[in-house]
């Protein structure tokens, strides 16, 4: 199995962590171990727990950090961290990263049905398992589906695309991507269909819907940001604006002091931050790694570093 892929922002995620040669990491989207390789190679006596909850990305991870002892590689969701972790009887860690977003080999590999410029069968899992994009395409209604596209995509002719999935299923079940490439653009007026890539937004979306992608977003910062130590730092890479706002807003939160209601003449409630941010803008791609990279175009690196445990509010 071939599986390519070019680790975004490999520099800039490894300062993010700043790793300890001693220390015990995880990478919570191990893909094509590119990440994960950099980090082990930078260990003597620490420990590297690798996580992805593609079969593919498994084997492959696997295979590739076999030559480093520190690391161990298991099939999970990053958002399950911390019942991995207690598994392996870890309590603490020095460093998380998520690389967030479908992987290259993902794209890549026609028959997981990602892309809508091969033609292949909708299917879009990341696990391989659970429901499919043509589960959802030919069986939600036309308003979750219209939700979708608008939610997850930003999309502007959401109504249009749902209604039209739902003539065309109800003649014949939408089987294949350029079957519902095909719908999107027709739904969509001229000027639209002749943006680049008039289908992105859309197969985003539901991309999203059938990996619950939002959902284990805000569950993995939570479980990764309880699993540091002090000092420790979480290294999260987004790709579209939705998981960028939520991280940016989820490390705000986490960096907040007082929590009491602006017309209190004085701090009652004694909060103060569990972390700190390094830095406060996003670190973005140097114009080397764009031109040798494309998919790292829509990429913003944030970093948080864990100063104490959280506080009940």
């Amino acid at each position: 199995m071939e599986f390519q892929h070019i680790p975004v922002m490999l520099e800039p995620c490894m300062e993010g962590l700043n790793i300890r040669p001693d220390g015990i990491y995880v990478d919570g989207t191990a893909g094509g171990a590119g990440h994960s390789s950099e980090i082990a190679r930078r260990l003597t006596t620490g420990r590297l727990i690798s996580l992805d909850q593609d079969p593919d990305a498994v084997e492959t991870a696997s295979q590739r950090l076999s030559q480093f002892p520190c690391a161990q590689v298991v099939r999970a969701n990053f958002r399950d961290m911390r019942q991995v972790l207690d598994t392996l009887g870890i309590d603490r860690v020095d460093g998380v990263l998520l690389d967030l977003g479908v992987s290259s080999h993902q794209l890549d590999t026609a028959e997981r049905g990602f892309s809508y410029q091969k033609d292949a069968p909708l299917d879009m899992r990341m696990s391989q398992e659970g429901v499919s994009a043509r589960d959802l395409v030919n069986g939600a209604p036309a308003a979750e589906l219209a939700r979708i596209f608008r939610e997850y995509g930003e999309e502007k002719f959401a109504w249009q695309i749902a209604r039209n999935i739902v003539r065309r299923r109800e003649q014949v079940p939408i089987e294949r991507t350029m079957e519902l490439a095909e719908i999107i653009k027709s739904s969509m007026p001229a000027a639209a269909r002749r943006e680049k890539n008039p289908c992105k937004r859309s197969f985003q979306a539901l991309r999203i819907a059938v990996n619950s992608e939002l959902d284990a977003l805000s569950q993995g910062i939570d479980a990764a940001f309880d699993s540091l130590s002090p000092g420790g730092r979480l290294c999260v890479i987004t790709f579209h604006s939705l998981e960028d706002r939520m991280v940016k807003q989820k490390f705000a939160d986490l960096c907040r002091g007082c929590i009491c209601p602006p017309d209190f003449p004085v701090c009652v409630c004694g909060h103060t931050p569990a972390g700190r941010l390094p830095s406060r803008k996003p670190i973005l791609p140097d114009e080397e790694e764009l031109a040798a990279n494309r998919r790292s175009q829509s990429a913003k690196l944030r970093v948080i570093e864990k100063i104490k445990d959280r506080q009940p509010e």
